[in-house]
């Protein structure tokens, strides 16, 4: 196998043309699927599954409760052929390579008749010199997909001691103890995760294509920042070059600044021998703009242009574009324990945001559009990171691309998402390697990288779930063969690796981990993932006692949004316990609506519909980690990160998500733009007192004023003063505490609450409310809601007014598309606002079709 070449650097032929699939006719699967040997068109790149269900041969994987009976395709083998010419321009190239971007998973190629490759990775890149093969008509392509249960299930039967897996398969196609999912370096996901279903599928996932050069092949070119400062950055140009002989190049880079002006020219002659060649040009820049996450400062990105040359000759022009920006990982030793935070261009950031999971179980089927809304959702929540959790696989290169403009920093997990991994296993190891560096080589231009991550919860399954432990008991030699392999993979290999390749973003082996010490999901040191709270049903007050340094994953579940739901069940299948919405309930095998019902009842009234059901789930799950955000934002700066999970998901179903499938916003992603947003504040009741913080993101320090109001249901104040606050920059702050025992007079806990808000020049620009018991204990009355809606300009307008106090008001127009500038609103008593609507429907339509849905509705009576 050739090293990676750049793509522009060569003669690229594309191979997506006209490919046909087929099950294999000799697989065991054809007996009972004989239309499925039947060549067929298919699209490249793309997935057996979505080549299935676009010749309507299986049922749409999404709807109903269809995963039982498209198991087979997992366990099957099959065939994928393209029929092609060469171009013309590649038929005198010296060097021709067929090139794979991606191959899901256990492929055997064949070109012409003959066998090139057999591959077994999916986030690999592999090139393989076929101009010995090449004919100038009617080559045939032909890529035999074999199943990866099939392919692994046999050695890892054939152990005598199993290594633990991740999502047992409920349809017995694999022995719970002898899982093969983390033998197999593929999408982890694929096989089944507790917000997904379970489809093992295959495919050509990414593109194909013929690349041809002659003497000399640029295989990279990237932009090293040596030092970099306010006042100048001092850059390197790195090239390696391939060469077939002895020669002299030119080498000129032309550097743009963010608004597209050229600002500088470099060039470089210089002398190449026969193989592989390393060269450097310097750059500098003085006052560079520099990248900043999204609310620290601009999204700044230089274009750099090279132009190789041998003689006159051009061979070829590569434009590769990047931030300028410093990231550390801050590790001090201070009076909690040992910090984790994140320092971008010398300046401290709180990290706010979310776990990405794929955003499909077909990535083929992302369309860019989709994918930018997912993030532009997240920044419009006031995010500045995403953490890229390892049980999916590495994006796109637009996804990246994406991330840079908009500030969003990512934390890139490498691909392993849980279970135990066979680290011990050389080969294995090296398939990894070779992975971690096609990706880095890849994505190391992106400022928006700033974290390298070995795996998600693989060290904290071994040292704290009881893994390491039992495998201990079983056979403590192969525990400690077991565990050295995962010593020498994700403290070594990838670390090397990281250090190698990933332009200076700093490595860490594991989420959560204090990096390979004795406690693996530690409080005091490192990042946490945090589950005492939904998966230990302990009550969302616990989050309130839960002071890490970094919160990488908390969470609580929620249904989507009514229509998402009606996309996979009619209205008549949607019960609680209903077959069709425990097919799309993943948690404990169908039953988590049992531990959503835990919590509902714990705060909130008895859901009379499915329709409440789905309420009153996202009121839980926005106001339980609404909870927790503001506890983590007003520990600053011992904890430095509050990054829930999820944000979005992989189809419609129960999920931990803030944005649904379709892209709908949950009240949680509402919340959380308020929660998240640079400057707020918290009113955080626990125990019988409420503290009242501060946050502020802002690099400045800001001259407000905060109010402290304690109220009633109907609107009476029985407390209401307001202070002048000189707000510091990135901090937090702690206004008061105040006692359930020192409310004024008339405070009865089943109707009063304390309103705090950040006020400047008279305006609220930021509220928090503290409720003094639970809410199915409040006495809440019928808070009198009035809504209008008026037509604008270009769009429509919605007046809504409580005449009492009016908790959790959710606005939906059932099944007309709709979007409000705000939703999962609390009104004051008296209070007004109004909300921008976008919407192509009628305003009849819009007034008819409006459903307005208060907690207040499930109590029994309104006082």
């Amino acid at each position: 196998m050739l090293a990676p070449a750049v793509a522009a650097s060569t003669r690229v032929q594309d191979l997506s043309g006209t490919w046909t699939f087929r099950l294999l006719p000799d697989d065991p699967a054809a007996a009972q699927h004989a239309q499925a040997t039947q060549w067929r068109a298919a699209q490249v790149p793309g997935h057996v599954h979505t080549d299935l269900l676009a010749h309507q041969l299986i049922a749409d994987p999404y709807v109903g409760d269809a995963e039982a009976a498209l198991q087979w395709i997992g366990n099957a083998a099959w065939e994928y052929k393209l029929e092609f010419d060469l171009d013309e321009k590649n038929l005198t190239s010296k060097h021709q390579d067929l090139v794979f971007e991606g191959l899901d998973t256990f492929a055997d190629i064949y070109l012409n008749g003959k066998k090139i490759a057999a591959t077994d990775n999916a986030f690999r890149r592999w090139v393989l010199p076929v101009k010995t093969l090449l004919k100038k008509r009617q080559n045939e392509l032909k890529i035999i997909l074999h199943s990866p249960i099939q392919r692994l299930l046999p050695q890892v039967q054939a152990m005598p001691i199993k290594l633990a897996g991740n999502y047992p398969s409920p349809f017995g196609d694999e022995p719970r103890d002898a899982m093969t999912g983390n033998f197999s370096r593929k999408p982890g996901y694929h096989y089944g995760w507790d917000w997904g279903p379970r489809y093992v599928t295959a495919g050509i996932w990414r593109a194909v294509k013929i690349a041809s050069y002659d003497d000399l092949l640029l295989q990279d070119f990237h932009i090293q920042q040596d030092r970099l400062n306010a006042q100048s950055a001092e850059l390197e140009a790195k090239f390696e070059l391939q060469a077939d002989k002895d020669g002299q190049v030119d080498l000129e880079v032309r550097v743009s600044d963010p608004e597209g002006k050229q600002i500088m020219s470099r060039s470089l002659h210089a002398s190449v021998r026969k193989g592989r060649n390393q060269l450097s040009l310097p750059l500098q820049l003085d006052n560079p703009r520099r990248w900043y996450p999204h609310g620290m400062g601009e999204q700044a990105l230089y274009s750099f242009e090279l132009s190789l040359k041998k003689g006159k000759q051009l061979i070829t022009e590569v434009k590769k574009r990047t931030g300028l920006r410093q990231v550390e990982l801050r590790r001090d030793k201070d009076q909690w324990g040992q910090a984790f935070g994140f320092v971008i261009n010398g300046v401290p950031v709180f990290a706010k945001g979310a776990n990405l999971i794929p955003f499909d179980m077909f990535p083929n089927r992302v369309k860019p559009e989709q994918m930018r809304a997912i993030l532009q959702y997240a920044k419009d929540a006031n995010m500045n990171m995403l953490r890229l959790w390892g049980g999916g696989y590495y994006e796109s290169d637009a996804f990246y691309d994406m991330a840079d403009e908009l500030g969003l920093m990512l934390w890139q997990d490498f691909m392993f998402g849980g279970g135990v991994v066979p680290g011990y296993d050389k080969t294995f190891r090296a398939n990894v390697v070779a992975e971690a560096k096609d990706q880095l080589l890849r994505l190391r231009s992106h400022p928006s990288i700033v974290l390298w991550c070995g795996n998600n919860e693989e060290e904290t399954a071994w040292k704290d779930w009881g893994i390491g432990k039992k495998l201990t008991e079983e056979n403590p030699i192969f525990a400690e063969h077991v565990w050295a392999g995962y010593v020498a993979l994700f403290g070594k290999d990838l670390r090397e690796q990281v250090a190698l390749h990933g332009a200076g973003v700093p490595y860490w082996s594991s989420s959560p981990s204090n990096d390979l010490a004795d406690k693996a999901n530690d409080s005091n040191n490192g990042d946490k993932h945090y589950w005492d709270v939904w998966a230990g049903s302990q009550p969302v007050e616990f989050y309130l006692s839960e002071t890490p340094r970094f919160m990488s994953e908390f969470g609580l579940q929620a249904w989507p949004v009514q229509s998402t739901v009606d996309s996979f069940a009619p209205r008549s299948e949607q019960k609680i316990d209903g077959p069709l919405i425990r097919a799309h309930q993943k948690f404990l095998a169908g039953e988590g609506n049992q531990r959503l019902l835990h919590y509902i009842r714990a705060n909130y009234h008895e859901p009379k519909t499915f329709a409440d059901f789905i309420y009153l789930s996202q009121l839980m799950q926005a106001e339980g980690i609404e909870l927790a955000s503001l506890h983590h934002r007003s520990s600053m700066p011992r904890t430095m990160g509050s990054l829930y999970w999820q944000l979005n998901d992989v189809w419609p179903g129960a999920s931990w998500s803030s944005v649904d499938y379709f892209g709908h916003w949950k009240a949680l992603h509402f919340h959380a733009r308020r929660f998240f947003a640079p400057v707020t504040v918290a009113a955080l009741h626990d125990k019988g007192i409420t503290r009242l913080s501060v946050m502020s993101d802002l690099l400045q320090e800001q001259n407000l004023a905060w109010r402290l109001r304690i109220m009633d249901v109907h609107g009476k104040a029985l407390r209401d003063e307001t202070q002048a606050l000189k707000l510091p920059a990135t901090s937090a702050t702690e206004l008061a505490q105040i006692k359930d025992t020192d409310l004024p007079a008339g405070a009865d806990a089943s109707t009063a609450y304390v309103v705090v808000e950040l006020m400047k020049d008279g305006k609220s620009i930021a509220r928090s409310i503290a409720y003094l018991q639970a809410s199915k204990h409040m006495q809440l009355p019928n808070p009198g809601l009035e809504a209008k809606i008026v037509a604008e300009a270009d769009h429509y307008r919605l007046d809504l007014r409580a005449e009492k106090l009016a908790r959790a008001v959710w606005l939906d127009f059932g099944e007309h598309q709709a979007r409000l500038s705000d939703n999962a609103l609390t009104l004051l008593p008296g209070e007004s606002i109004s909300l921008r609507l976008d919407s192509v429907q009628s305003l009849a339509t819009l007034r008819a079709s409006l459903r307005i849905q208060h907690l207040a509705q499930l109590q029994t009576t309104h006082p």
